[in-house]
């Protein structure tokens, strides 16, 4: 049985007649499907810009590997029911695919249902030292399908890596290049109108809400954080806005970032820092990524992954939501509450969202949740995003998901601008399965992090560095505990607890005044009210040294007393 070929999209080259089925094991990598339908195509005398698309099984839809090289061919990819795939003839079935997915032969049947004459069966691809991963086989069909322009109105509205599924199969539309096959287009605009889902977990419900601009979300300006609390202000302010530990970068890690100034007329070579990164937490290489600082790698998964339904737990950073929308995606939105101690409810989340984000330490409340828990949202099929920036502030790390290679979908990102003071240089990475990783990196441009940066990265893994940071994050336990004490002293500022991070969220009324008091008094606090699921009346403070600390609670002191808001 075959799909109708009114009901596919493509943008190739004109005549462009070949179907491509393609089955993979999962994390099966795309140079490995990607060599096999080259050899393929050159064996049986064919060109690969005869290619109007790639086939395969809707369980297969979400594989890394098999999406990336559609987008490194520049076709779309459909996929087709395995109810649909199993009732085709196949020439060559196997046990395996059909345990697997239900379909005899992924390859065959989904090049098949694509219509038109069998050029080649099944064929395997030949790494080596291993087992085969993926398959292939090609078929001939009649004119060629339509452009995407010419198909009926998807359920879905599409962009970059969203789901279209406008009939007979399923189509993944691919951000590419009729000039440069392969090469990502710019996101595409976000309407300024947008439909934002909240879940909390006692309700749900879909708030129209008007878009300053294409990254804003309602009331909350996403793009603002800590740095414009201090940026080009005329007088020195003390920096409780921006989480970075103070007196960094150490001078030893200076001495190491200029010493790498005289390679700076070479490209960049990230192996060594890779491999750095792959020691210390005792995985493979082909499992890390380096990034320009976390932020960059939110971009690259909005960008790269092929998501129908993101959720974002709320509050935390801003920075994932707003690539997300930038992108053009619809972001859910799951609030925790502050009478929950802003604690993780897995069972909030929807089922059916492909792409969860959370935090751990979340950034503003300074909670950590449990891995466990955070374990709990990992699902077949769904990208678990874990933003552990400050995971290395926490004493033994004792929740992170870093090393670990048993949970579905888990992408864990690090950051090292906050506990080294590299916000400058941007240094983080990503660790994931080996086909998301090479998805995220062939959205990349080349020569993402600088030789300074790498640099950094490589220092930050030495032995000397964990054992500084371990030590710092004792100490800043102790100075947190300080200024906690020291804030619980006021009968009506409330402390997010157990924070755990390096920062305390506060709640206070007309928190608006008296952060502008502070101001006047040198103190710079983050504002609240820019995170989802937070007011006007929060407050978020950095841990500082004790020194530091007093002479804050001095200034609390008196700007509290100065607008009559407290009794002490």
């Amino acid at each position: 049985m075959s799909a109708s070929p009114d009901a596919a999209a493509s943008a190739t080259a004109p005549g462009a007649t070949l179907a491509v089925g393609v089955g993979a094991s999962r994390g099966a990598p795309v140079d490995e499907i990607l060599g096999l339908i080259r050899d393929t195509l050159r064996e049986a005398g064919l060109s690969p810009t005869g290619i109007a698309e790639l086939v395969t099984v809707d369980a297969k839809a979400d594989e890394p590997g098999i999406v990336a090289a559609a987008a490194a061919l520049g076709v779309p990819l459909r996929t087709y029911p395995a109810g649909e795939l199993a009732r085709i003839e196949v020439p060559g079935p196997s046990g395996a695919p059909l345990a697997a997915v239900g379909a005899p032969s992924v390859a065959e049947a989904a090049a098949l249902a694509a219509g038109g004459e069998l050029l080649v069966p099944k064929r395997k691809s030949a790494p080596r030292g291993r087992a085969a991963m993926a398959t292939c086989a090609v078929v001939r069909r009649g004119p060629p399908v339509p452009a995407v322009d010419a198909l009926p109105a998807p359920d879905v509205p599409p962009g970059p890596g969203r789901c279209v599924k406008p009939g007979a199969g399923r189509i993944v539309v691919l951000p590419y290049s009729e000039d440069e096959p392969g090469r990502p287009r710019q996101p595409a605009p976000v309407p300024t109108t947008t439909a934002i889902t909240t879940i909390t977990p006692t309700a749900v419900m879909h708030t129209p809400t008007e878009s300053p601009d294409a990254t804003g979300a309602g009331a909350h300006d996403l793009r603002h954080h800590g740095d414009a609390e201090v940026r080009g202000r005329d007088r020195d302010l003390t920096d409780l806005a921006v989480n970075v530990r103070a007196g960094t970068p150490p001078v030893w890690l200076r001495e190491r970032i200029a010493g790498s100034l005289g390679s700076l007329a070479a490209y960049p070579d990230g192996r060594a820092a890779r491999a750095a990164v792959a020691d210390r937490h005792g995985l493979p290489e082909e499992r890390v990524l380096l990034t320009a600082g976390a932020a960059e790698a939110f971009v690259l998964i909005a960008r790269a992954l092929p998501v129908c339904r993101p959720v974002v737990v709320h509050p935390q950073f801003t920075e994932p939501e707003a690539a997300l929308r930038a992108a053009g995606h619809d972001v859910g939105r799951v609030l925790l509450r502050a009478e929950d101690g802003f604690r993780l409810d897995p069972s909030a989340v929807p089922e059916d969202a492909d792409l969860v984000v959370v935090g751990n330490p979340t950034n503003p409340t300074s909670v950590l949740h449990p891995a466990a828990m955070v374990e709990q949202l990992a699902r077949p099929g769904r990208t678990l995003v874990v933003d552990e920036a400050f995971m290395d502030a926490v004493p033994g790390e004792r929740e992170t998901l870093c090393g670990r290679t048993d949970v579905p979908g888990l992408v864990v990102l690090r950051s090292l601008t906050k506990t080294w003071g590299l916000a400058g240089l941007r240094i983080g990475y990503v660790l994931a399965e080996p086909g998301i990783v090479r998805a995220l990196e062939e959205t990349q441009p080349l020569w993402p992090v600088s030789a300074p940066a790498l640099t950094a990265a490589e220092a930050c893994m030495e032995p000397r560095a964990l054992a500084e940071a371990a030590a710092a994050a004792e100490r800043i336990a102790v100075d947190r505990a300080h200024l906690v004490a020291g804030l619980r002293e006021f009968t009506e500022v409330r402390v997010a607890e157990p924070a755990e991070a390096p920062f305390v969220l506060v709640r206070l009324e007309r928190a608006a005044e008296v952060r502008e008091r502070l101001r006047l008094l040198g103190f710079a606090a983050r504002r609240g009210d820019t995170f989802p699921g937070l007011g006007p009346e929060w407050l978020r403070l950095a841990v500082r040294d004790r020194a530091t600390t007093n002479r804050f609670l001095q200034a609390f002191d008196q700007a509290l007393q100065t607008l009559g808001t407290t009794v002490r």
